[in-house]
């Protein structure tokens, strides 16, 4: 096994080996609208859901190369709300139009032949084409070093395709959903080779065979 350490990589090195290691990553196609009400719209993978209560999402934006802040970090430094787009496999080719790096100003949502739909909580819209949008007040920031900021927002509203959830149970069709996943390089993975596993109680693993009487023999 060769191991690596971080204090002796270069930055790119590092993210080399994040990337290819933390993977499948989900992929936030996010919205924002800037001081003049125009819309941007940028794909982000160092992303996640990490608390239900509070229901909050984080973002990891990089800066650019001369640590000049992005669109989507500007926006909503400015504006403090953003709406997160769950990127599914329909919406590839559209995503990957957003992640060109258009000037200021440029209306990514129309280059890639996607819908604006007005917010409900915020002013920036959703994705009309995404499966499932996620309206989200910034709620603080983390400055990392110069070239990153975690971006921590809370879900005030939800958007739901109609056939992909049951409005009793509240479950999201996962195969419905079809959601893809960003691995390392240029590569992505979808989510069709889905399975269920449940997690087990301790007292169906303790009497699972070959389970509890490893660790407590005549149990």
């Amino acid at each position: 096994m060769h191991s690596f350490d971080f204090s002796q990589l270069s930055p790119r090195e590092k993210y080399k080996i994040l990337i290819g290691s933390v993977v499948p990553r989900p992929i936030a196609l996010v919205t924002t609208i800037d001081g003049e009400g125009r819309v941007n719209a940028a794909p982000f993978s160092f992303f996640n859901a990490l608390s239900a209560d509070p229901p909050i999402l984080a973002l990891g934006v990089e800066n650019y190369g001369d640590q000049s802040p992005k669109d989507t970090t500007r926006n909503i430094q400015m504006n403090q709300e953003f709406t997160v787009n769950i990127v599914n496999d329909a919406l590839v080719e559209a995503m990957n139009v957003c992640a060109v790096p258009f000037a200021p100003g440029f209306d990514e949502l129309t280059a890639a032949g996607l819908t604006a739909i007005p917010g409900t909580s915020v002013k920036c819209p959703r994705i009309g084409e995404a499966p499932v949008a996620l309206e989200c007040r910034r709620m603080m920031a983390l400055n990392i070093g110069q070239s990153r900021e975690i971006i921590f927002g809370e879900v005030l509203m939800a958007h739901v395709r109609d056939e992909l959830i049951d409005p009793k149970t509240l479950y999201i069709d996962q195969l419905g959903l079809d959601a893809i996943g960003r691995m390392g390089g240029h590569g992505y993975a979808r989510t069709r080779d889905y399975f269920d596993l449940p997690t087990r109680s301790l007292q169906a693993w303790t009497e699972a065979p070959g389970g509890g009487e490893r660790f407590w023999p005549g149990k």
